[in-house]
């Protein structure tokens, strides 16, 4: 049971971290909602959220063209988000 239990501890304890990060990132965007825009915050984080799926593609796709194509995409994105943060 040593082991088994070792590893169900260290699942618990991954989870409550997460856990935590997740309501973190909650209070973060509430307070940015706050004092700030809300469609500015929505659309900065869809902007992120296209970042990320953008960046997962770049990194499982093997064409080139389609590694040109997404990589331009990923800097637009990181564009807009600049201009967004700064505002």
């Amino acid at each position: 049971m040593g082991d088994a239990g070792e590893g169900l501890v260290d699942a618990e304890s991954r989870l409550a971290e997460r856990m935590e990060e997740r309501e973190q990132e909650k209070k973060r965007a509430r307070q940015t909602a706050k004092g700030g825009d809300p469609e500015q915050t929505r659309q900065l984080e869809s902007f992120r959220l296209a970042r990320t799926e953008m960046q997962r593609q770049l990194e499982a796709t093997t064409h080139e063209a389609r590694k040109t194509q997404i990589g331009q995409a990923i800097e637009e994105l990181d564009k807009r988000i600049a201009q967004l943060s700064t505002k």
